[in-house]
């Protein structure tokens, strides 16, 4: 068995470097080995191969049977040059011939090395597929490498894996530079000709539940639920949480003493607006919650069944309940899923509140 310290050292190093395990290379270079002599004997492919990284030690022997006459050198060896190798050869039984690595000559080493070249290529993409799986639906922490001056997209690393947050999935007031951290929210992951590609954000509504199951102790042991979430990135975030713990203020807790916790998450968000609410069964009265900071007077539910609903506010507050450019109706609709048509209190559309309504949807 012939010494290749050096060999294994570079697989180890390879190991470390890539996270490819050295086992899976070895499978690759048995199989260059394999594809080298099926080139080099005629198609013979019947190989033994011992690899031993421990004792940094292999050996690599060609299998021929044993004939009294050659036809097919092969394929087949000599009774006679088989008793050279062993004494117990015998006619019609197989036995090992050793190679040396330089009888593979110049076709066995470019083999070699285009397959465990593609090996590697392979094993970065399992492992990045791997890694992606782990972080799906979760949040990963990774580092900026290079941000794209034309369009804005950002190439991340998280582990050894590498993707990109497109600038379309960042959140208007993230300033992204090279060498930053940056949390992000791993969607989904998507298989391409290069291999597995993350899909990430920091504008996907699950961002900013993930942050809070984070943050808040209560929702992470399920003492607190967020039952539902609507977002527009960068702007503004609705959140409806809700505990079948009476004595638990589900609010309260996500807010913390003096904003404290809820705070933490507005910074990460580069300042987004967080509106946290209680959430009911009773629709009308999740919808009244759902369209704070406004004063609901009143909630009616559409009689033909439908996911509809007339929502009453003070006058003075109409303007305050639709938001500005309809953010805050349009937020409560996704979170509760009812189309939502807000009426004065007063029965009719005021000169003055028109006006200002004009001005805030515009």
């Amino acid at each position: 068995m012939a010494s290749n310290k050096e060999l294994f050292e570079a697989l180890r190093l390879l190991e470390k470097e890539k996270g490819i395990p050295a086992e899976y290379m070895i499978t690759q270079i048995k199989k260059a080995i394999v594809t080298a002599c099926r080139n080099l004997y005629g198609g013979n492919e019947n190989v033994e191969i011992k690899m031993d990284a421990d004792k940094n030690t292999f050996s690599v022997k060609l299998l021929k049977t044993v004939v009294e006459e050659v036809e097919d050198e092969n394929y087949e060896i000599s009774l006679e040059d088989a008793k050279l190798i062993s004494k117990r050869a015998a006619v019609g039984k197989e036995i090992g011939i050793p190679l040396e690595p330089k009888q593979f000559g110049r076709i066995a080493v470019q083999t070699a090395r285009s397959v465990i070249r593609q090996g590697i290529r392979d094993g970065e993409k399992d492992q990045m597929l791997v890694e992606f799986q782990s972080k799906s639906q979760e949040i990963a922490t990774a580092t900026v490498e290079r941000v794209d001056p034309i369009t804005g997209n950002a190439t991340l690393k998280f582990g050894n894996a590498v993707t990109v947050l497109p600038k379309s999935e960042q959140i208007e007031g993230d300033d992204l530079r090279e060498g930053d951290t940056v949390k992000v929210y791993v969607a989904g992951v998507k298989e391409t000709e290069r291999g597995p590609r993350a899909i990430i954000s920091r504008t996907h509504p699950d961002f900013v539940k993930r942050l809070f199951e984070k943050e808040i102790p209560e929702i992470y042991d399920g003492t607190v639920e967020i039952k539902s979430i609507s977002r527009e990135a960068g702007s503004r975030t609705k959140m409806a949480v809700f505990s079948e713990d009476s004595e638990i203020d589900a609010v309260g807790a996500c807010i913390g003493t003096r904003g404290a916790r809820v705070n933490t998450i507005v910074d990460e968000l580069c300042g987004e607006k967080i509106d946290i609410v209680p959430y009911s069964d009773d629709p009308a009265e999740f919808i009244a919650a759902a369209l704070s900071p406004a004063n609901v007077v009143k909630v009616e539910l559409a009689e033909d069944g439908t996911k509809a609903c007339k929502a009453t506010v003070p006058d003075g507050q109409l303007s305050l309940a639709i938001g500005n450019k309809g953010q805050n109706v349009r937020l409560a609709a996704k979170l509760t899923g009812y189309k939502i048509d807000i009426r004065p209190e007063s029965g009719f559309w005021g000169e003055d509140t028109q006006d200002e309504d004009d001005k805030e949807t515009e």
